[in-house]
């Protein structure tokens, strides 16, 4: 069982202002370079290499080392399913509340929630999977139905079998995570992911630099009409 003193130690370090806009840079999956972080946080970098060190001793980031340079990530999924649950319920509080998410239209039609797609989108491929039979949605994940692994592979998304469970740090075939902007889930887990890498490999979607906004292109309005029977995008 998970100590009080584990979730307060948690929070505490999610907590500093700083570190929380290091750890919400880092939600669109990229690893940034502790130099990069420090001016994202508007923090020096004498600073921003002790943040840093906390957080990856607590086990919130992992460091990824290639020649002279160390590149700092979110270690797992979950960790940045809490920074989009932390988002949620931080946006619920704000008064006066005129709406949810991010102001920037742009980013609530589609943006990256770590590996996955969130915002309008995100949904829209959510409900047209669960519309069409392809998963079948519980609480907190979804189950791909055969007709779903068969639509998917025509896709070419081959989703493999359930890893197993002792590898700790496996991505579940499909979770649900509560968007931040649309307050509906979308799409997480190994779906999620797959989803998102199809889109971006097909040249359906478009990174945006220096943003977690995900831009869908004419191609990808003709194919998510097509393949996902999605109505509107806007």
């Amino acid at each position: 069982m998970v100590s009080t003193a584990s979730m307060a130690e948690i929070a505490a370090l999610i907590g500093d202002p700083a570190r929380a806009n290091m750890m919400q840079a880092l939600m669109d999956g990229r690893a940034l370079t502790a130099g990069e972080l420090a001016t994202l946080a508007g923090i020096t970098p004498q600073t921003a290499s002790g943040h840093l060190r906390q957080l990856t001793q607590s086990g919130l980031l992992t460091v990824w080392t290639q020649g002279r340079h160390r590149y700092h990530r979110l270690a797992t999924p979950q960790v940045a399913r809490l920074l989009e649950s932390l988002m949620l319920v931080a946006a619920g509080t704000a008064t006066p509340r005129l709406r949810t998410g991010p102001r920037d239209e742009a980013m609530r039609r589609a943006r990256t929630c770590y590996d996955h797609i969130a915002g309008r989108l995100g949904v829209a491929l959510a409900d047209s999977m669960e519309r069409n039979g392809w998963v079948e949605m519980q609480e907190e994940a979804a189950i791909v139905t055969g007709d779903g692994a068969k639509f998917l592979a025509g896709l070419g998304l081959e989703l493999g079998e359930e890893a197993p469970r002792r590898k700790a740090r496996a991505l579940p075939l499909c979770t649900l995570c509560l968007d931040w902007s649309e307050r509906r889930p979308h799409l997480a887990g190994r779906l999620g992911k797959a989803l998102c890498d199809h889109g971006l490999g097909a040249g359906w979607l478009r990174r945006r630099d220096g943003s977690r906004t995900l831009e869908i292109t004419p191609v990808g309005e003709r194919g998510y009409r097509r393949e996902f029977l999605i109505e509107t995008l806007g």
